[in-house]
């Protein structure tokens, strides 16, 4: 059923959004965390190949800052493709294991193992079978890594459905596929956009993971090369350049579909429904 915002629940403004406890508290601990990496560089005189202060990553980022931004796009390229794989397969796969038992019982063990098996154990092999695909093998690590926890998150919520709602729709002579499309569908939705959030983050990882053991160098190369590149040279201020752009990615990746599970969810589920406080 459709829930509307409560209209005793005043609508925050811009302003009041960015200075709440969500924004100030971790943007404080942040700011801690700096500051008090900046004073232990000073005090201990650490040199900049051991660890650089804060700034010099700054100054390092804008320095080289058009190389590694063609080099985080890569990454991104090869991570939006394969968490829509991801996405798309995860979710045709939960549905097959819900229309069919057999199906479930006889595959579900094979996602799990999928999802156990350590990626850098299986990407050395990944890459030398696609040896002529390379962006080929670095998509299905990534694919990989970000399948699973869209399976296993959508395949609950489509198993978790209310049996009173189940008997209701078998009370009005619904067939299989029509409880399917109007009600397993919208109630696995916000299990499927938790999967989502998960599987984001995941397939930058993996996409990196893929671009360490690939190692491919030149225009094309990732972000990961960038760092191995920096890592071999001893240039740590540029390494930590690119570790802050791919922090920064991941962060953006979740915060972006978490803007995007509460806009679908924020009408109705009570995990996104504003409650007056």
């Amino acid at each position: 059923m459709s829930r509307s915002r409560s209209p005793l629940i005043p609508k925050r403004s811009l302003i009041q959004r960015v200075f709440s406890a969500d924004v100030l508290a971790p943007l404080g601990v942040g700011l801690t965390f700096l500051l008090a990496w900046d004073l232990f560089v000073q005090i201990t005189g650490l040199p900049p190949y051991l660890l650089p202060r804060p700034g010099l990553v700054l100054q390092t980022l804008f320095e080289n800052w058009n190389e590694l931004f063609s080099a985080l796009m890569v990454t991104l390229q090869i991570t939006i493709i394969a968490f829509l794989a991801a996405a798309v397969s995860g979710l045709g796969i939960s549905v097959l294991f819900t229309v069919n038992k057999w199906i479930e019982r006889s595959l579900f063990p094979y996602a799990v193992i999928l999802q156990t098996t350590p990626l850098v154990a299986i990407a050395p092999l990944i890459v030398i079978w696609l040896k002529d695909n390379t962006l080929g093998a670095l998509v299905l690590c990534a694919w990989i890594a970000a399948f699973f926890p869209v399976v296993a998150n959508t395949t609950l919520g489509l198993n978790s459905v209310d049996r009173n709602l189940t008997n209701l729709f078998k009370l009005y002579n619904t067939n299989p596929w029509q409880r399917l499309i109007y009600l397993r569908l919208p109630s696995a939705l916000p299990y499927f956009l938790g999967g989502l959030r998960i599987s984001g983050g995941l397939s930058l990882i993996g996409a990196v993971v893929a671009e360490f053991v690939a190692g491919t160098g030149g225009a094309k190369s990732g972000i990961a090369y960038q760092i191995l590149i920096a890592s071999y040279n001893l240039q740590i201020p540029k390494m930590f350049a690119a570790l802050l752009l791919v922090t920064g990615l991941g962060i953006l990746i979740f915060v972006g579909l978490s803007a995007l599970s509460d806009a679908l969810l924020k009408d109705w589920h009570e995990s996104a429904v504003k409650q007056e406080s």
